[in-house]
């Protein structure tokens, strides 16, 4: 999901890193799915995307409550 809306708004891994206050390499963990954001950091990556901290929690459960197939 992370990915997904840095793609859409034109960042690379790096760019949102560094406007986030984070490492590249912790974006591409949480991508992938190795790591797990704390609440802090989704609030950085949020601004980072220009969205409210809300709306990527939102999308995230949208994703989680999705049926498996």
């Amino acid at each position: 999901m992370l990915r997904a809306l840095r793609v859409e708004r034109g960042l690379s891994q790096e760019a949102l890193a560094l406007e986030a206050g984070v490492q590249r390499n912790y974006v591409s963990l949480i991508e992938r799915g190795v790591n797990q954001p704390t609440i802090t950091i989704i609030f950085k990556l949020a601004a980072a995307l220009e969205m409210n901290p809300s709306q990527v929690v939102e999308l995230v459960e949208k994703e989680c409550l999705k049926p498996s197939h």
